[in-house]
């Protein structure tokens, strides 16, 4: 998934939530929803870890230029997904970048919404291979690319709908999993196939966080390109190479800088600045005169930056200790400095940062540097709550650029900046019910909805939420090069899902 939660914004998000309805703990989770939700524990815990193995073994990461129907890993995966579909009894229909699974007949309809795409890997980060689901490894996780986001949600919503099959129970609304293949790369296609398809009047997106989530962050990227010059001086010290960054929505774990003309004392002064980071670590190569600096962070989903250390602004941090000439790979470097630094939320990028008391601050993270052969080309991630236009922020982007550009007489270039909007869903009859089953289930009374760092398919389906599977305060692995989901954690969604479907569909 490309936009979700932090559990930082859970507690803004319950400080600003007391005006809404108290009506859901009011309620109680019927005695046919917890036993058939047990009923699914107690039967297919061991299936449904199956299911996930088998999944995550389709490398589904888009491939440029390739779409999603003729991309030979998207083909087996649905292959696959039919193949479990059919023997759980659940119909299942293939609309090319949709799969619909189904349950039941009724005219009426209640959409659970994931997808089955899933985002790159560096398999050399991984015990085992990341398209092997590793369940020993370190003991009750299960560890694997899409294990959280958003293959283990699909197997469990499989499951869920079997047990519900299976225990005979009379629905009033047909159960529809819609599996989009495209979630982390396009949405064009969905947002095509929605002009043209009926959609569940009911829909929740299990691809988020819980309890319920009804205010997404808009999701962005700055784009600045640092031209190479030919201003590198003759003997002193200049910054030849810079690099950093995987793909836009992780937080990068790995850096690499490469310094010319260097020598024994800057090497000294750059060691003895590394020991005061509790958070990075650097490693240093002197030889003939050129000094590589590699920085490793820890990687994260870029909506959730402060549970990451970004190895491309601790790296330029630990470079800060002279201002570089400006030759493409020191601009960029004295750049991150003055606008960026270690801050996560662009409070020295000019006036560009704010917040909003529910969905918190604006975040802004440089997550890839991507190397071309007259410039290196800066992707900033940005994900922005409501409280300013796009209009306004774009031009506050620009005058910040512009006025550093002209101070530091820069050869940057600004390329064409995407500011997504942000969503807020203030119309889903479902939430309280959602808020009880959760209640119910996790013993955490008095849920309230909360707002996360972008967005899901949640704001392409009528009044959408999203519920689960990761939990508030747990660190969301999604995107990173450690993703799990832990056995626990896994039949705590099934028993939360089976609940909820049961609730609003019964």
């Amino acid at each position: 998934m490309r936009l979700k939660t932090t559990p930082y914004y859970y507690f803004i998000a319950l400080a600003a939530s007391l005006t809404l309805s108290m009506s859901a703990h009011a309620k109680s989770v019927s005695k046919l929803a917890e036993q058939t939700a047990q009923y699914a524990v107690n039967t297919y815990q061991q299936a449904m870890i199956d299911s996930l193995a088998q999944l995550v073994q389709h490398n589904t990461v888009a491939k440029e230029g390739v779409s999603a129907t003729d991309n030979p890993a998207h083909i087996a995966f649905k292959q696959t997904l039919e193949k479990q579909a059919t023997q759980l009894g659940l119909d299942y229909t293939d609309e090319g970048y949709v799969v619909i699974i189904g349950l039941g007949e009724n005219k009426e309809r209640l959409g659970i919404i994931t997808h089955g795409d899933i985002q790159p890997v560096n398999p050399e980060k991984w015990a085992k291979s990341p398209f092997e689901l590793d369940s020993t490894t370190e003991p009750g996780k299960l560890i694997g690319r899409g294990t959280e986001d958003d293959k283990g949600p699909i197997s469990t919503a499989l499951y869920a709908m079997k047990a519900i099959k299976d225990k005979q129970i009379p629905l009033n609304k047909r159960i529809e999993l819609y599996v989009y293949m495209a979630e982390e790369s396009d949405w064009e296609p969905l947002k095509e196939y929605i002009k043209h398809h009926d959609l569940p009047q009911t829909n929740i997106t299990i691809d988020a966080e819980y309890p319920v989530v009804t205010a997404e962050k808009g999701y962005g990227t700055i784009k600045i390109a640092f031209n190479k010059t030919d201003n590198a001086p003759l003997f002193d010290p200049y910054i030849s190479h810079f690099e950093g960054g995987y793909f836009g929505s992780q937080i990068p774990e790995d850096a690499k800088a490469v310094i010319n003309n260097a020598d024994a004392h800057l090497l000294e002064q750059l060691m003895n600045k590394a020991r005061n980071y509790s958070d990075a670590n650097f490693d240093f190569l002197l030889k003939d005169k050129k000094l590589t600096v590699s920085a490793l962070g820890q990687s994260a989903h870029s909506s959730k930056p402060q549970e990451g250390v970004n190895a491309i602004p601790y790296l330029a941090d630990l470079l800060s200790i002279k201002r570089w000439p400006n030759n493409g790979a020191g601009t960029l470097v004295n750049f991150i400095n003055d606008n960026i630094g270690l801050g996560l939320e662009g409070k020295q990028f000019g006036s560009i940062a704010y917040r909003d008391d529910f969905m918190g601050p604006m975040t802004v993270s440089p997550t890839v540097i991507k190397q071309h052969k007259n410039n290196l080309e800066l992707n900033i991630n940005i994900r922005r709550p409501k409280g300013k236009s796009a209009q306004q922020l774009r031009e506050e982007i620009n005058q910040a650029i512009a006025s550093w550009k002209l101070k530091n007489i820069a050869d940057i270039t600004e390329l064409t900046h995407y500011i997504g909007d942000p969503f807020v869903q203030d119309n889903a009859p479902q939430t309280d019910t959602l808020l009880t089953v959760f209640s119910h289930f996790t013993g955490i009374k008095n849920a309230k909805p909360i707002a996360i760092g972008g967005g899901t398919n949640s704001r392409l389906f009528p009044t959408a939420v999203s519920f689960g599977p990761s939990m508030p305060g747990a660190k969301y692995t999604g995107h990173s090069e450690h993703e799990f989901i832990t056995v626990k954690q896994l039949m705590l969604n099934l028993k939360m899902y089976t609940a909820a479907i049961i609730e609003l569909a019964k």
